[in-house]
This record gives structure tokens, sequence and C-alpha cells, in this order.
């Protein structure tokens, strides 16, 4: 019988990352506590880390993406959304662990048996605010329609997230994705993660391969940066700096830490220089 390859499927990507919520977590210092990472990592979990080159997995990425987006949704929340709608939620657990309003409704979408292997992990904890799961395969382009007008229509003001997400689609489908969320009225905010063609070069020579043979390509790094998402409907307020902010936190070597006083390109349009960052995005008035 063949090996197994190490990735199956982009189940086991999420499965991956929550490796590092945990190990996040179970530092002293930890700049977040996420106490469901390392059961929703799993056994699986825990091989595909181990098996991974330390150079192609940097912890301190993957601690920045989680905080950054952290802080992002509780100052949208602040700012007065009623709904975060999170598209590809993976096993994120942030229903769970973050300050929510209980009054705030949080929808997140992903394929059923993804989020049926999370509901299971997680039955019996309570989360801090009204929680919708939707099993939906986000490729179906009419369901997510009809999903997004459903929303839409009960909700005042909603932040929609999609961590990890837009790196694994193309420039076509990212263009019509971001039209689909700028045609509801409601959706007034969009905090996404994007990456600088030359970040992307590096990591596809690093875990490319193994992510293209589990059927989950790395695609999308726009050389026009944040400027991609103008003409779609959405005006970028902000990108923070993945590697700013663990250098910030002393999470990173002291020669990352020379890099990350580099200021950062405009509009996040990096070219061939390595460059990654949480962005928000709003609706224009």
């Amino acid at each position: 019988m063949p090996e197994e390859p190490l990735i199956r499927n982009i189940a086991d990507t999420a499965r991956w990352m929550a490796v590092y919520r945990a190990i996040e977590s179970e530092r002293p210092d930890a700049l977040f506590r996420d106490p469901y990472a390392r059961r929703l990592a799993g056994e699986r979990g825990e091989q595909i880390a181990s098996a991974v080159p330390e150079r192609s997995q940097p912890a301190w990425a993957y601690m920045a993406r989680t905080l950054l987006f952290d802080e992002l949704i509780l100052e949208e929340v602040v700012r007065g959304a009623d709904m975060v709608l999170n598209l590809a939620a993976g096993l994120d657990t942030r229903p769970y662990r973050l300050a929510l309003p209980p009054a705030l409704q949080w929808v997140e979408v992903d394929l059923p048996d993804l989020l049926a292997y999370k509901e299971e992990v997680l039955r019996g904890e309570q989360p801090a605010c009204r929680l919708e799961r939707v099993g939906l395969d986000l490729s179906d382009v009419d369901a997510r329609r009809a999903l997004f007008a459903r929303l839409g229509a009960n909700a005042r003001q909603v932040v929609v997230v999609s961590e990890g997400l837009l790196i694994y689609l193309t420039a076509e489908e990212n263009t019509v994705l971001a039209r689909d969320l700028a045609a509801q009225e409601t959706f007034r905010s969009w905090i996404i993660d994007l990456v600088s063609p030359g970040l992307l070069k590096f990591v596809q020579k690093q875990v490319g391969e193994t992510l293209s043979n589990a059927g989950a390509p790395l695609k999308f790094a726009p050389a026009e940066g944040l400027q991609f998402f103008r003409n779609l409907g959405w005006e970028p307020v902000e990108a923070r700096s993945f590697l700013k902010t663990a250098a910030r936190h002393k999470r990173v070597s002291w020669l990352l830490g020379f890099f990350a006083r580099l200021p950062d390109p405009k509009d996040g349009a990096a070219g061939s220089r390595p460059w990654s960052a949480v962005c928000l995005l709003h609706k224009p008035e």
C-alpha cells in the first residue's frame, strides 16, 4: 500500500495550524490563550507539525496572524458590529475564547465534515456569544450568495473574517468573492490576511508541493497588494505586519527584528520582498 501523504486535505491544514495556537497558549508569556487548540489539533495535527521542517513553519508568523485577527475583530465589535461572518472558519475557537458580547451573532462557514469534527470535540463547551455553524463549500457560488443574502438581511453591521482563505483562491475567485461580499449592504468591514509575491514564492518552495498534493495549492499574492480590492467595493484601512507584530512581542531572532524595522510597503505592494499582514477593509461610505 502506498504511504499516506503527510497532509491529506485542507482539513489537515486546520489541524496543523491548531498546533501553533496550542504552542503559544502554553507559553508562560502567552499573547493569547486557546485552551481547545491541542484537543482540536489531535494526533494528526501533532504528526504534521513534527514532520514538517522547522524552517517551513515559523511559529511566530502563526502567532502574529492569530493575535492580529483577534485584535481587529474585537475592535470592529467595539465599533458596532453585531455579526461576525467567519468564512473558512476551520478549527477557530474565537467564539469560545474571546471576550465577546452575548448578543453578538457569530456565524462559522466551512466544509460540513470539518465543522462536524469541531462540534464533536467542543461538545459541552459554551460559546461567549450566539453561534451558528453553516456547513457549506464556499466554491458553490450560488449557495454562498444565498447565505450572504440571508445573513445580511438579519444584521445591522457585519464584519467578515477570512483568515487563511484568500491565498488558496485564484485572483478571479477572489474578485468574485469580494464583489459578492460587497453586494450586501450590511457587510461593512472585512478582515483578511495577505502575502506578497515574494513571500508566496518562498512558502511554495518550503511546503507548496505538499499542499498541492493535498489539493490545496497556494495561489494568491497580488502584485498590487491591497489595491486589488479597491475596484471591488472595498477600501483598505490598515495593514498590520506579521513580522513587526512578532518583533514587538520578542518572538523573532535579532536578524528578523532588524528587518522588522524596515518601513512597510505602500498598500502592501511589496513585490519580491517577503511581506505578510492582517488587513482591514471597509465598505466605502
